[in-house]
């Protein structure tokens, strides 16, 4: 009997060993540098259309979704942190075609494999390179667009909001949206969002020009607005005063009660001092109707950010089939280019009508006696002769 095991076990282990050198072998590269891919320099899309475009300011606008001097400012920016050392079997991909590659993702949402056969370069190639940059372009570009503002700029900001929205005191808007992507593995149900698909949250605060001052990038699906809110640490710094918010003031036309300084936000949004959300929908007094009607002219400005952003940078049009880490590195790309290149080459208000990104589900959630007290100072202003719009009435 055990002469029959010890057998037994020698056959299995033989089977095991021929297996794994079945797929050893079947591993091995067949070619060092694909025949598909070989003559990357004389017929990829890079090398084959770069100079072209840069001939014709339109259609390099359109190929690399912003003007050829923003083109050449972001390079300049990340060229040295794009370099590669080449190597005695084979040159590296240079700056300008790694940037290429990886606007030209963002711009399209061309899956791996697309970008291997236009660019011929390899899949696994094409993702290192998109991650890469991502990095790359998020760490040069969010001091300098995205860097958290000071009481002067706080004031600046809201001043805009008031020739702008007519809204007073307002500092910003906030709101989050889910960002589609496939499953992350031994995830389980926690990216699983209400709408039965998977997702990671982009929680944003902007200005009344649709810029983004603030993001925060990757929370679970799952989560409600509110709780991303709570924890990220734009939440935590309003939660502590510690935003360097202007002093409260009066509103306009008056010299008492002296305001705080607020963002505005849905329903979704718990109340608070310096966090204005909308009135519950029934049995609304005209008063409160009206407050819910200027809160939103003001709060629609993060909603056309988004939209902006997503359709200048269409990859979030789809779901984003990369992994998580570099899929949460391509949306904060995607913002800061937003800034970037709203700043220097405007936008196209068209592209703000329509959005793929999805709003969360509205939840229930109480604020404080200190919020409620704010928000009923600022619908009496509104109904006040110094407060009231003309048109207020014939809108809600």
């Amino acid at each position: 009997m055990d002469c029959y095991r010890r057998r037994h076990v020698a056959v299995v282990v033989t089977a095991i060993q021929l297996e794994r050198l079945r797929r050893r072998r079947a591993s091995r590269r067949r070619f060092w540098v694909h025949p598909v891919i070989a003559q990357r320099q004389e017929r990829g899309q890079f090398w084959a259309l770069y100079q072209n475009l840069r001939a014709h300011e339109d259609h390099f606008f359109a190929y690399m979704r912003m003007s050829i001097s923003s083109f050449d400012e972001l390079l300049g920016l990340l060229e040295s942190r794009l370099m590669h050392q080449d190597t005695f079997m084979r040159d590296s991909i240079p700056p300008v075609e790694r940037l290429v590659i990886t606007l030209r993702y963002l711009g399209t949402g061309q899956s791996l494999a697309s970008l291997h056969f236009s660019f011929l370069i390899g899949k696994s190639t094409a993702s290192v390179i998109i991650r890469e940059t991502c990095v790359a372009i998020w760490n040069a570009l969010h001091a300098a667009v995205m860097g958290q503002p000071q009481k002067e700029q706080w004031q600046e900001m809201a001043d805009v909001f008031m020739q702008t929205c007519q809204f007073p005191n307002c500092a910003g808007a906030i709101d989050g949206k889910h960002i589609r992507i496939k499953k992350p593995v031994r995830t389980g149900s926690q990216f699983y969002n209400y709408k039965k698909y998977f997702s990671f949250v982009l929680f944003a605060m902007c200005d009344a020009n649709y810029s983004f001052r603030y993001i925060d990038v990757g929370s679970y699906g799952s989560r409600s607005d509110s709780a991303v809110f709570a924890h990220s640490e734009f939440g935590k710094l309003l939660h502590d005063k510690a935003l360097d918010l202007p002093e409260n003031t009066a509103l306009p036309g008056t010299t008492s009660p002296a305001m705080p300084f607020v963002f505005v936000a849905d329903e979704a949004f718990a109340l608070g001092e310096n966090l204005m959300r909308p009135y519950s929908s029934r049995g609304l007094s005209l008063a409160r109707r009206v407050f819910n009607y200027r809160l939103t002219r003001a709060r629609r400005v993060v909603e056309c950010a988004f939209g902006i952003l997503a359709n200048k940078w269409r990859f979030l049009h789809t779901p984003i089939h990369l992994k998580l880490e570099t899929a949460i590195s391509a949306v904060k790309a995607a913002c800061v280019l937003h800034n970037f290149v709203r700043a220097r080459d405007g936008f196209n208000f068209e592209d703000s009508l329509t959005h793929s990104l999805h709003s969360h589900r509205p939840s229930v959630v109480r604020g404080h006696r200190q919020g409620a007290a704010v928000r009923e100072q600022f619908t009496a202003y509104f109904m006040s002769p110094h407060g009231a719009l003309p048109w207020q009435l014939d809108s809600i």
